[in-house]
């Protein structure tokens, strides 16, 4: 695409002093004229981004049918028609239908990523136009425009501030940074990261406070946000590993039946004489038995069984196959604010010139003590302290809410913090600011890294920048008397705090003076006195450090990256047990690295910091390229192009943007980390019922061919007709195998290391499995079979025989099916859950039919038999039952390590 955006366009803008970045857009600080903006609005084009790629619903629909065991069916229905058997064909494509009808509804609407982040673009804008201020649609902004900016504003392009007051920008969706950046329009180094770049405003950021003036620098797809849409776009979407896998075994699977249909097509017809027509219709009934005809809708149905489970525990699955995906995970890349911390500023420290505290409790909330020496103490007590206390209150611009029981802070998180702080030491705010009221004020501001606030009695208290009090204050204050302050010692402090990962605050205060009308900056440098410091942390959710040991015993590896600082990322890491002092690879450091170097690297290390849209997508491949099932957390938009690649892409449901929701998989509703673990547990589990499917499937199928294939090989009479292996296929897969989907959790099944991307569904071990039970079920039906003609039954009776038996020994090996890490020889494996039951008593339902209802035996060629036999065919299911589980321990001893 041809951006004339681009034009004349000066590079790292946030580097130039803001006159130069005017000159070069051959604009000045009274805009455009309307003449020249429009000139340039011709050249440039509109400021939007373009439009996402919308697939239809009859094309979103058909995507559910291209699948090669859906069309192996398709096949079958096909053939069925042509041999007139309308009943198999309906069934058939029932299951088909069924199937696709299952998938489309689950995953819902299309994907919109790009919408999501066109929907960022404020739909007006403030600038100046002939030097008077006009309000024009956003897309008509053009490069060189004087876009204006105030509380509440979204930033329709990417600015380079020409002024700035008190101004304070939220970057979140684009740095993931929680706490609103200050804004100053003084230039910065080129190399700045955009989280730092205090002289930009960037499209698509929210204004959280003050004002401001910049300069359109750029518009459009060549703003950070339309670069991330344009990275998005190329981002590919990753197939899961169950599809790689279900693929691959399909494929195999087709070609097995095929060439072993062909095989003895050739064999009746040439060695066995069949005439043409009884050899296609012995080939047909091979085919019926081998297909399992229930499979695609009964992995489907578990898919989404796992689903509604994930569902209580406030994970939204978008993508079908995301269920089972995660179970797969050996990589968890999480964002820091919000997901694995509380994304609640909360005080930690409070130093005054005479103690250091300890501080308490979560959230806004007034739970939670100060602590000395370990011991509580009292707000009011301690006078240095009380002072600090009141400081924080009354030089303070929020409000802590209670909704539904919890407190929330309307305002900056900081200063939410403070009131709490307050709080916890036993200072009402409410009541103290009713006692105190201001009168004046000096608002933050960049210049001067300080808010102030005059009171009615004349008292001035100060809230800042360490770095800038610390430096005007001459004094420290003391219970006795003030004190000259030590400047070396208090730089000190907040170094050591900062270390920490915290986020430091100084107080002062001027002695109070009634005659004081107005707030001036002049009277603030020159009679301070320094109360003291606080530091602040986004403090780490408990249950994200209980759910980071669980992964550790899982094999599961868990990185943070986040667009905070360092020195906050590596202190957030330690408290979480990513190490003791981990490594913190910074976004400069990924730009540095080629991809071998970065592939080597994300192997070692626990976190990275100030990373950008590129270096998250970057880490993703690298941790790909490694043969790593990774899941990837976020919530900004900066975020969305690593959701989309990741084998598992999370969104934050509650904080993030309809950007990264739509670019994940899975929606998070609770935007706790905890909730992932809890879903990858769940995913282990749906993909562990998920082989209990397949395990039960194969060798009941198999066992099933085998028995035809043996009729073939030995010149025998069939002994159950293809309409009546295809009632088998289709009742019991779904009522039988369909319970397996809702066993539990088995014991141990997150102290098991992740499997391999490579993983295959027919292992060696399913794979003797599958030989082995079908042998039995061949041994079983043949049997009864033999046994029922000894006896006199007709070749109808015989065969219906055959089939109970069939059905019989797959509801008992189903019992052994159901634990595959332990034994199915105990009450609790004797007991089952009620979807056992529920399933075992509908197939007993269907059977009866089967056997003695005139239609059914119409349709089917069934015909009824007596009790005896329905007891020996159940002997039948005990033996094999027995059989089975005996074979696994004898198994399990030779193998330890298999079981």
């Amino acid at each position: 695409m041809n951006d004339g955006r681009n034009a004349d366009r000066i590079d790292a803008p946030h580097a130039h002093p803001a006159d130069a970045v005017l000159a070069s857009a051959a604009s000045t600080q009274q805009g455009l004229t309307s003449a020249e903006a429009a000139r340039r609005l011709a050249r440039d084009g509109p400021n939007r981004l373009p439009e996402a790629l919308r697939h239809g619903l009859l094309h979103r629909f058909a995507q559910h049918f291209h699948n090669l065991l859906i069309y192996v069916l398709l096949a079958a229905a096909a053939v069925a028609l042509l041999l007139d058997h309308r009943v198999d064909a309906a069934v058939i494509l029932g299951v088909v239908l069924a199937n696709a009808a299952i998938g489309f509804a689950q995953e819902g609407k299309a994907e919109r990523a790009v919408d999501a982040i066109r929907g960022m673009v404020n739909p007006r804008a403030a600038v100046m136009r002939d030097g008077k201020r006009v309000t024009i649609p956003a897309e008509e902004i053009v490069r060189g425009d004087i876009a204006l900016l105030e509380a509440g504003d979204r930033v329709p392009a990417d600015l380079r501030l020409v002024r700035a007051r008190s101004l304070r920008i939220e970057e979140a969706p684009l740095t993931g940074e929680a706490v609103p950046s200050e804004k100053d329009p003084e230039p910065v180094p080129a190399d700045t990261p955009l989280g730092s770049r205090s002289s930009m405003a960037y499209s698509g950021c929210f204004v959280a406070a003050g004002q401001g003036s910049g300069v359109v620098v750029a518009t459009g797809t060549a703003t950070e946000l339309g670069r991330i849409s344009t990275l998005l776009g190329t981002v590919e979407r990753l197939q899961t590993p169950l599809l790689r896998q279900i693929d691959g075994f399909t494929r195999s699977l087709t070609f097995v039946i095929l060439g072993v249909s062909f095989g003895a097509f050739l064999f009746a017809n040439i060695v066995r004489g069949y005439p043409l027509a009884d050899a296609f219709m012995a080939v047909v009934s091979l085919a019926v038995a081998a297909i399992p005809e229930g499979l695609p809708a009964v992995l489907t149905i578990t898919l989404a069984i796992g689903v509604q489970s994930m569902a209580g525990r406030h994970v939204i699955i978008r993508r079908l196959p995301a269920v089972e995906t995660l179970g797969s995970v050996s990589v968890i890349c999480s964002d820091k604010t919000g997901t694995l911390t509380r994304n609640e500023m909360a005080v930690r420290v409070v130093v005054t010139a005479e103690a250091e505290y300890e501080v308490t409790g979560l959230g806004y909330a007034p739970e939670g003590t100060i602590q000395r020496d370990g011991k509580v103490v009292d707000g009011h007590a301690e006078p240095a302290l009380a002072q600090l206390l009141r400081a924080a209150v009354l030089c303070n611009d929020a409000e802590l809410r209670q909704v539904d029981g919890n407190s929330h802070a309307d305002g900056d998180p900081m200063e939410g913090a403070l009131l709490a702080l307050a709080a916890r030491g036993g200072i009402d705010p409410d009541a103290l600011r009713r006692a105190h009221p201001r009168s004046d004020e000096l608002p933050f501001d960049s210049r001067h890294r300080y808010m102030a606030t005059l009171h009615a009695d004349g008292r001035v208290l100060v809230k800042g920048a360490p770095e800038q009090l610390i430096d005007i204050c001459a004094y420290e204050r003391h219970a006795a008397a003030d004190r000259a302050r030590d400047a070396t010692a208090w730089h000190q402090t907040a170094d050591r705090l900062a270390a920490q990962g915290q986020r430091v605050l100084a107080f002062a205060a001027l002695p109070p003076n009634p005659d004081r009308r107005r707030l001036d900056a002049v009277d603030i440098q020159t009679g301070a006195v320094l109360l003291g410091l606080v530091g602040l942390i986004d403090p780490p959710r408990a249950e994200a450090m209980a759910a980071i040991d669980e992964c550790r015993a899982a094999g599961i590896r868990v990185v943070m990256i986040t667009g905070d600082h360092a020195v906050t990322a590596g202190e957030i890491g330690r408290q979480l047990g990513l190490g003791e002092a981990p490594r913190v690879v910074t976004g400069r450091d990924i730009d540095l690295w080629d991809d071998a170097r970065l592939q080597a690297e994300v192997l070692t290390t626990p976190v990275f910091a100030r990373t950008s849209p590129e270096n998250k997508l970057r880490l993703v491949r690298a941790l790909q390229a490694n043969g790593l099932t990774v899941a990837m957390t976020g919530d900004g938009v900066n975020d969305a192009p690593a959701l989309k690649r990741a084998d598992v892409g999370i969104a934050m449901g509650r904080k993030g943007t309809e950007a990264a929701k739509d670019a994940a998989d899975i929606t998070l509703a609770d935007d706790n980390f905890a909730s992932i673990v809890a879903a990858v547990r769940e995913g282990r589990t749906v993909y562990d019922n998920l082989l209990k499917v397949i395990s039960w499937t194969l060798p009941t199928n198999g066992g099933a061919a085998m028995t035809i294939l043996a009729a073939i090989a030995l010149g025998l009479t069939l002994p159950v007709t293809p309409v009546q292996l295809l009632w088998i296929n289709m009742v019991t897969a779904v009522a039988l195998g369909l319970t397996l989907a809702f066993e539990p959790t088995e014991p141990g099944a997150m102290r098991r290391p992740p499997r391999a991307r490579d993983a295959r569904i027919v292992s060696g071990e399913l794979a003797w499995r599958i030989v082995f039970v079908s042998m039995l079920f061949v041994a079983g039906a043949f049997g009864m079979f033999f046994w029922g003609r000894e006896r006199g039954l007709n070749l109808e009776a015989a065969r219906t025989l055959v089939v109970n038996t069939i059905v019989v020994m797959e509801i008992f090996y189903l019992f052994s099916v159901r634990y595959t890490y332990g034994n199915a020889l105990t009450w609790q494996g004797v007991l089952g859950t009620p979807a056992v039951f529920l399933g075992i008593g509908v197939v007993t339902l269907a059977q009866l039919a089967f056997t003695f209802l005139p239609p059914m035996q119409a349709i089917f060629g069934s015909r009824a038999i007596a009790l005896s036999d329905g007891a020996m065919a159940l002997g039948v299911g005990v033996v094999l039952l027995l059989v089975v589980e005996v074979e696994k321990r004898v198994r399990r001893a030779l193998t330890p390590a298999s079981a």
